[in-house]
């Protein structure tokens, strides 16, 4: 009983309450003023949860912001220009005029559009692999190690002496013989040894 004696009571104050808002004489709530009565720099979670998180503490700071009820005056002087200025215009000066705006951003965003279909482009040219790393790695695994080289020489690297040609192409065709013996004595007595062939050089130097 007692609960429901105050739901009554509650009730009833409630249906007061909406009759005198509703009433003819009552001023508009949207023409009073609200005045903050407590502000605190502390964290409010009753305050986070009725603004879904926007807005953590009552403060000073945030009071005039969230409390105004119309712009600043400067705000207000720029508005009422705005609507001066846009009485003055006759209807097909302010149809070319959104004409030229629409069309402005349309070639604006056509900028856009194409600037980040560019970038995309360039994005994907960059990311491009333009090597093989097996073919890398043979080649660096070749230079440093010797892997994967052959060991047959070249024709015309070694072999005996053909007749008829000079001195010095003899010593080239023959240089894979060469020899050089170290012997006791002078410098001067090494005898190199050309394709099996013996060449005596006395009294000058080996080369």
């Amino acid at each position: 009983p007692s609960v429901l004696d105050s739901f009554a009571l509650l009730s009833g104050q409630l249906n007061t309450l909406n009759k005198v808002l509703k009433h003819e004489k009552t001023p508009l709530l949207r023409n009073q003023v609200i005045i903050p009565l407590v502000l605190s720099p502390d964290r409010d979670e009753e305050i986070m949860r009725q603004t879904e998180g926007r807005v953590p503490v009552f403060s000073h700071e945030v009071v005039p912001d969230h409390l105004r009820t119309k712009p600043d005056p400067e705000v207000e002087e720029q508005e009422k220009q705005l609507i001066t200025d846009a009485a003055r215009i006759s209807p097909d000066g302010a149809q070319k005029q959104i004409q030229s705006l629409n069309k402005m951003c349309s070639n604006l965003l056509e900028k856009i559009s194409k600037e980040e279909r560019e970038s995309e482009s360039g994005g994907l040219r960059q990311n491009k692999q333009t090597f093989n790393p097996a073919d890398t790695n043979a080649l660096v695994a070749a230079v440093a190690f010797g892997k994967g080289l052959s060991n047959r020489r070249p024709p015309g690297s070694g072999g005996s002496v053909q007749s008829g040609q000079p001195g010095a192409g003899a010593i080239i065709a023959g240089a894979s013989g060469m020899q050089q013996v170290p012997m006791s004595g002078a410098p001067a007595q090494q005898q190199p040894m050309l394709a099996g062939v013996q060449m005596a050089q006395a009294g000058q130097p080996g080369k």
